[in-house]
C-alpha cells in the first residue's frame, strides 16, 4: 500500500509543520511503509534527496497566487497517481482541494491535519478570509474528509467544537533527543552572538515572529520589571514581523542591554544556551518547539492555550493562563540554577518516554487502514 502526505511547504521559514510532516513521513517509511512526501516550492522545483529508509520527497513548482500554494504539477500528480490514503496537512489553501479531488477520484480515504488552524484563536484570526476559503478554495473538504489527524486531545476538541463527527486519530509530534555533540555545536554557533548577555542566564523565545506567539507582549512583560541575572533572547524565523522590526521595538525601548534579537534562519536551534524557555502563545495545536526545548533539557513556561498542561504534573515547567503569566515568569526567574536544571532533566525524560515519532507513525498507519472512503 502506498500512502502520501501533502504539505504546502517544507521551507524552514514555515515553522513546525515543515519539520514535523517530514518527520512523521520518514518514521512511517522506517516502519516499512511506502510513503511519498509531496510539497510545493518556488520554481524551479527540485526533488528531495533520495535517502534509503525515508519517504520519497517530490516537490512541485508553486504558481501564482503563491500564498494559496497553487501548483498544477501537484494537482496533476495526484490525479494520475493512486494512493491507498491521502493525508493532507494545513487548511485554507489549494493543496487541500487537490487532496480532496484525488481521494474522491481514486475512492480512497482522505485524512486532514489542521495543524493548529482550527484552534479558537486561529479560527477567529482573519475570520472572513477563512469563510471565503472554506467555500471557494476547498469547498466541502472538511465535511467530506474521511478522518482527521490531530496532535493533541485539545486539537481533537477543536474539530468536534466545529461540528465534525468523522473519526479522529490523536498522534502527537515526536521529538529526537539531541546528543551532547549536537548541543555543544549549538552553543558554539550561538555564544559568539551573545556577548551582551555576559554571565547572565538566558531566557529564550524561539519560534516564528508572529502575533500568535505574543512576541510583543512578552517583550513588554520582560521590560516591565527588573530581571537581574537574566537576559532575554528573542530568536526565531521572521514571518509577520521581520528581525529588523523586532530589533526596532527593543531599540525604541532602550533595552539593548537586556534583550537580544537574532534570526534563527540557517542556524541550529539555540536551546543549548538557554536556562528557561518561554512561549506565551495565543494557541498551539502541539507546539513542537516546547517538545524540542524539553528534549534539550530546558524547562518551559507556556500558556494554557497550548496542550502542555502536563508540564506541571511532570514538574518540567509551568503552563498557566495568560493573566497569570507575569507572576509565573517572576517565580520561574527566581528559581536557583539547580532547580531549573532538575526540571529540565525531568522534561527530557518525559519527552523521551511519551513523544516518539515511531509510536505516532504506527498509530497513523493503523488509522489509515481502518478508514473506509
Amino acid at each position: 500500500m502506498r500512502f502520501c502526505h501533502i504539505v504546502p511547504s517544507l521551507e524552514e521559514r514555515h515553522g513546525g509543520p515543515s519539520k514535523s510532516v517530514r518527520a512523521i513521513a520518514d518514521a512511517q517509511a522506517a516502519l516499512g511503509a511506502d510513503v511519498d512526501l509531496l510539497a510545493t516550492q518556488p520554481p524551479p522545483a527540485t526533488p528531495g534527496p533520495v535517502v534509503p529508509g525515508t519517504a520519497r520527497n517530490l516537490n512541485f513548482a508553486r504558481q501564482w497566487p503563491r500564498q494559496l500554494y497553487r501548483s498544477s504539477g501537484l494537482r496533476d500528480h495526484l490525479r494520475t497517481t493512486p494512493y491507498a490514503c491521502v493525508h493532507s496537512h494545513a487548511c485554507w489553501i489549494l493543496t487541500v482541494r487537490y487532496a480532496l479531488a484525488a481521494a474522491e477520484a481514486h475512492r480512497v480515504p482522505l485524512v486532514l491535519s489542521p495543524r493548529g488552524m482550527l484552534t479558537e484563536w486561529a479560527y477567529r484570526h482573519h475570520r472572513g478570509r477563512k469563510v471565503l476559503a472554506n467555500y471557494l478554495i476547498h469547498p466541502g473538504a472538511f465535511s467530506r474528509a474521511t478522518g482527521w489527524h490531530v496532535t493533541s486531545p485539545e486539537e481533537a476538541d477543536d474539530v468536534r467544537r466545529l461540528g465534525f463527527t468523522q473519526p479522529v486519530c490523536v498522534a502527537p509530534n515526536g521529538v529526537v533527543l539531541p546528543d551532547e555533540a549536537a548541543l555543544a555545536g549549538a552553543r558554539r554557533a550561538w555564544q559568539p552572538m551573545l556577548a551582551a548577555a555576559g554571565p547572565r542566564r538566558i531566557a529564550l523565545f524561539y519560534s516564528r515572529f508572529h502575533r500568535k506567539k505574543r512576541l510583543r507582549e512578552l517583550l513588554d512583560l520582560w521590560l516591565a520589571a527588573p530581571r537581574d541575572g537574566w537576559y532575554l533572547l528573542l530568536a526565531g524565523l521572521p514571518e509577520e514581523f521581520s528581525t529588523e522590526e523586532v530589533k526596532g521595538w527593543v531599540t525604541t525601548a532602550g533595552a539593548q542591554d537586556r534583550v537580544g534579537v537574532i534570526s534563527g534562519a540557517g542556524r541550529p536551534p539555540p536551546y543549548a544556551i538557554a536556562s528557561l524557555f518561554l512561549l506565551p502563545s495565543h494557541s498551539e495545536n502541539f507546539g513542537l518547539v516546547i517538545a524540542e526545548a524539553l528534549a534539550a533539557g530546558v524547562p518551559v513556561l507556556t500558556t494554557d492555550t497550548t496542550p502542555w498542561r502536563g508540564l506541571e504534573r511532570e514538574q518540567a515547567g509551568w503552563c498557566v493562563a495568560w493573566p497569570d503569566y507575569p507572576a509565573a515568569l517572576t517565580a520561574a526567574l527566581a528559581q536557583p540554577v539547580a532547580a531549573l536544571g532538575t526540571r529540565g532533566s525531568r522534561g527530557r525524560d518525559w519527552v523521551s518516554r511519551d513523544f516518539t515519532w515511531a509510536s505516532s507513525a504506527r498509530r497513523l498507519l493503523d488509522f489509515y487502514r481502518e478508514l473506509r472512503p
